[in-house]
């Protein structure tokens, strides 16, 4: 039987990873940037910046120029009491990203990607993994700190409820049931955002091939969720910040629901206190307004807010 604890605290091999301004252009399209966006969709804008969400991507992207193949972007070595996990069968649970210094515009050679999962919960339904990321420069300098969970469906270790953290994202307040959201954004998904999307590293062929999303029981292609996640990064940046890229130091959310590329969002927002280090905690979430599902829940973003920000 697979000792589950032990996968607590283990660390995966260091990753290279890169990207040049062409990159941080493709990834602002692929989260929907617009054309009146021009810090994030023209690199003359005196302005240009990084999406604070960028980083997001540089997992499966690596230090790649080109595409790669998903399935062996997913393989590694083993890890010590990891059970057998079927890749087929995980879905992306959560994803956050904190912004500990502004990314510059070309990283250059030697930066890395640090991962070690920080957590593992066993239930009746499967496996959740958390991995908490770094992102690195050649000097050891951390950029910004990522936590991913994984839900692993049907995977089994112990047969019995199980959990164990080291570390983990912080948790934010509930959306308040009892008053409107100070900022509603609605957005456009094209039916073309996937096949944009995929350019930034992640060529899972889910989100381009229907075959395979059928097969998945998806009914066709998906959208990737770390593109939802993009959308929504967009809406607080442009309304909590103000459009200043800096203003966005944290920003994580919980996966609830899929998207098919060419449906519309709309995501709610809430002031709801004061966040760490002069921010404002803000509360979340985006609606899939095609289905009427919540696709991203439990949403938290700290923001540096500017004075006067509106939509």
């Amino acid at each position: 039987m697979a000792d589950i604890a032990k996968v607590v605290g283990a660390t995966l091999p260091d990753k290279p990873v890169a990207w040049n301004k062409r990159d941080l252009l493709t990834y602002a399209v692929g989260v929907g940037a617009k054309n009146d966006e021009f810090p994030f969709i023209y690199e003359l804008d005196p302005n240009f910046a990084a999406l604070p969400t960028y980083p997001v991507v540089l997992a499966l992207k690596g230090a790649d120029q080109d595409v790669n193949l998903f399935s062996e972007r997913l393989k590694g070595r083993p890890v010590e009491g990891m059970p057998n996990l079927d890749p087929n069968r995980v879905v992306h649970a959560t994803q956050s990203v904190e912004i500990i210094k502004p990314l510059p515009l070309v990283s250059g050679e030697g930066w890395t990607w640090k991962s070690r999962y920080t957590g593992v919960v066993e239930n009746k339904s499967g496996l959740i993994l958390t991995a908490e990321n770094l992102l690195v420069d050649p000097k050891g300098e951390v950029y910004a700190k990522l936590y991913s969970s994984s839900f692993n469906l049907g995977a089994k270790a112990t047969g019995e409820k199980f959990s164990k953290f080291i570390a983990g994202p912080p948790q934010g307040k509930p959306i308040p049931k009892d008053r409107a959201p100070d900022y509603v954004v609605t957005d456009q998904t094209t039916p073309e955002q996937a096949l944009v999307f995929r350019l930034s590293g992640d060529y899972n062929p889910l989100h381009i091939d229907p075959r395979i999303g059928k097969a998945a029981g998806f009914g066709g292609v998906i959208l990737h969720g770390l593109s939802t996640f993009g959308f929504a990064g967009r809406a607080v940046l442009k309304t909590v910040g103000g459009g200043d890229p800096a203003s966005v130091r944290y920003f994580g959310v919980r996966f609830t629901a899929p998207v098919k590329p060419g449906d519309a969002l709309e995501t709610s927002i809430w002031e709801v206190g004061k966040g760490p280090n002069g921010s404002t905690e803000v509360a979340f979430e985006t609606k899939n307004l095609t289905t009427g599902k919540v696709v991203l829940g439990s949403g938290l973003a700290y923001v540096v807010k500017k004075q006067g920000a509106k939509l």
